[in-house]
């Protein structure tokens, strides 16, 4: 690991005075490699598949896992989209003559090197990949131990991408080793790695946020609510509401909470109870909500907390939009909410209050993602307040530094 750190830190040194050409002749070519090695890749990611089954992975995890021919093509398409971004190192922005003569303002700049720590997902290896090194960065990524052979294959097209545009292989490098304590290793080393962004489930971030001596880019968990208001309109507020819980629910930006006012509720929530039937949701609500669906559960405490990442939904009926704001509030873990309504006043008091890294109007909750912000991929979602928020992509993956320009000037 000191090996590997030390080699990303003389690539980092590389890729920061990288043009933009060369890294997008990299990106082009790694595209290419992750065509010609689709069949590869598909089978590698069905030998993590099979041996997940077998080690009884949970559902969601195993549909985290699964590369599908769709995803693939998505995975491509998204990395082919980071090409087409503008590059944001070296932008100058904000600058000032001061008093004294001197222009003042700022130049983006790479982080440095990145460590991703993710569980399941193979789309992640080319989704931090393609961003880091658009950024300028290098990266070292850990995988999970469930998708080893997929991301190993993945990895190969990586090297063949880098080689042929001329940048060193170094700067993009997938450890091999399943080795729990590699972990350990990555997150305490800051002479290596400047940044860690984990992504997987709350456990394992809530190790890397405890245990890390470098700063770390995070999202706990994602309990996303969804507030139908008493002006929504009822067509759009059923449509949101089923395509944010059932769309899929392994995803941080799924709906695990649904609140409804109590004046459209007797209308609304009966609907959108058989709908939820029929895709096999079980419901578990509050006493309003259970007097208006007789098979609904008793909602407990820890429900209006949970990421349930299955197909369960918590629901309560609310008496105006304070009510809702205060329950996101008091329940939310920061990721994403949404409201549905006609009402533009509700709706914008809703979008300046809720303190959420995406706040939506009339939107289903699993727009959250760097793909559909135009981000072309994402390096995960943060719900920290400091740098970066919500779906980091390219900017995200940089900082800025003070320039000035002087002709002479001495401070007097």
């Amino acid at each position: 690991m000191n090996d590997l750190g030390q080699r990303a830190r003389a690539a980092s040194r590389h890729m920061a005075r990288a043009n933009s050409g060369a890294k997008n002749r990299a990106l082009a070519a790694i595209a290419a490699a992750l065509r010609s090695h689709r069949s590869a890749i598909l089978d590698a990611n069905r030998q993590d598949m099979d041996k997940a089954r077998t080690n009884g992975l949970e559902s969601a995890l195993l549909d985290r896992l699964e590369l599908t021919g769709e995803r693939f093509d998505g995975m491509v398409e998204g990395l082919e989209q980071v090409i087409g971004l503008a590059d944001p190192i070296g932008a100058i922005s904000d600058m000032s003559y001061r008093p004294s003569g001197i222009q003042v303002g700022k130049m983006r700049v790479p982080l440095g090197v990145i460590g991703i720590i993710y569980e399941s997902r193979p789309n992640v290896t080319i989704d931090a990949a393609s961003l880091c090194l658009k950024s300028g960065n290098a990266a070292i990524l850990r995988g999970g131990s469930e998708a080893i052979n997929s991301n190993q294959a993945i990895a190969e097209c990586l090297r063949i991408g880098l080689r042929e545009a001329g940048l060193p292989e170094d700067a993009v490098q997938v450890i091999e080793t399943t080795d729990r304590a590699a972990v350990g290793e990555l997150i305490s080393h800051p002479e290596y790695v400047d940044v860690i962004v984990p992504r997987g489930g709350k456990g394992l971030i809530e190790r890397i946020s405890r245990d890390a001596r470098v700063p770390v880019i995070k999202h706990l968990d994602g309990n996303c609510h969804v507030y139908i208001d008493i002006d929504a309109d009822h067509d759009k507020a059923i449509a949101i509401a089923i395509n944010a819980k059932t769309h899929r629910y392994g995803t941080c930006n799924t709906m695990e909470t649904l609140l409804i006012h109590q004046a459209v509720a007797t209308q609304l929530l009966p609907k959108l109870a058989d709908q939820y039937r029929e895709a096999g949701v079980e419901l578990r609500g509050c006493a309003q909500s259970r007097a208006l669906v007789a098979d609904m559960k008793e909602a407990t405490e820890a429900d209006w907390r949970e990421e349930y990442l299955a197909p369960i939904l918590a629901v309560k009926i609310v008496a105006d939009l304070d009510e809702a704001m205060d329950h996101i509030s008091a329940y939310s873990s920061g990721h994403t909410e949404s409201i549905v309504s006609e009402n533009w006043s509700n709706a914008r008091r809703f979008l300046a209050e809720v303190d959420s890294s995406s706040v939506m109007i009339n939107a289903s909750t699993r727009f959250a993602d760097g793909f559909e912000y135009g981000l072309g991929a994402e390096i995960g979602i943060s719900t920290d307040r400091i740098h970066a928020r919500g779906p980091v992509g390219l900017e995200g993956l940089t900082s800025q530094k003070w320039i000035v320009f002087g002709d002479g000037q001495i401070r007097g």
